[in-house]
């Protein structure tokens, strides 16, 4: 398999417990500028992982380097430094339905600690990255849900972060809506390294640089689109690669 290029945040034998239960067993990988995209079944990890790398949680053995500093040293001052070189897009988000698009992405900014006199010009750039600036005014409960899609990518990057995590960032959008947020998401990997949680073979297929599969909270592979897609031979896809990899198990993605 490729390795990664110089990486932006990566775990090194980590594992993580719920009790009983082992979500991550001993996972080490890295991420690189770029989309890399992690799939795998139900309860294969990924929401942990994504996890770790919000410095939303941390691993009980193992280490989490993120932004070439490692997240359990430094504490609590340190924490926050790197979160604020962070964006992050959850399956869902909450919002105060009567805020304005710009008012919503502002507060993100604001809580990531963009200088108070950069907020307004930042929230309107991330934006119209997102083609959202036209709607700026609009209230968060009056937008339909691939405009809200628009916006939790906006307060995401209203920051500028190195790092970008999102999780199922096209849940719930029409086809034609997905394709522009492929295109979204492939623009921010130009600067930023994306690491994207999906169960949608098509999103990976067309927006990720890498793939790294996960499987019973362990790595199944880790490398290429190419790589992945020659798994399953000549003429192998993305999905036809992972079913090789996890076989019936990966009919729940």
């Amino acid at each position: 398999m490729t390795p990664p290029a110089e990486t932006i945040a990566a775990v090194e034998k980590v594992t993580v417990r719920y009790g009983a239960l082992t979500a991550l067993d001993e996972v080490s990988l890295g991420f690189p500028t770029g989309v890399t995209g992690l799939l795998g079944p139900n309860g294969a990890g990924k929401s942990t992982l994504l996890s770790l790398l919000s410095t939303a949680n941390r691993p009980d053995e193992g280490t989490v380097t993120l932004l070439d500093a490692q997240a359990a040293a430094g504490g609590r001052k340190a924490v926050r430094r790197i979160r604020e070189r962070i964006g992050v897009l959850p399956q869902s988000f909450g919002y105060y339905p009567r805020f304005t698009a710009l008012e919503f992405v502002e507060y993100a900014a604001w809580l990531r600690k963009v200088p108070s006199r950069e907020r307004r010009d930042r929230a309107r750039e991330a934006l119209r990255q997102v083609a959202m600036d036209k709607h700026a005014d609009r209230r968060m409960g009056d937008l339909s849900g691939g405009m809200l899609r628009r916006v939790g990518i906006a307060q995401a990057v209203v920051n500028r972060p190195a790092l970008v995590l999102l999780d199922e960032p096209t849940v719930g959008l029409d086809p034609a809506q997905r394709v522009g947020f492929r295109e979204l998401i492939k623009g921010l990997g130009e600067h930023s390294a994306v690491v994207m949680s999906t169960h949608l073979a098509e999103d990976v297929a067309h927006t990720c640089d890498r793939i790294s599969v996960l499987s019973e909270g362990r790595v199944r592979f880790d490398g290429t689109l190419g790589e992945l897609c020659a798994l399953a031979g000549e003429d192998g896809t993305v999905e036809s690669g992972y079913l090789h990899l996890v076989g019936a198990e990966g009919t729940a993605l």
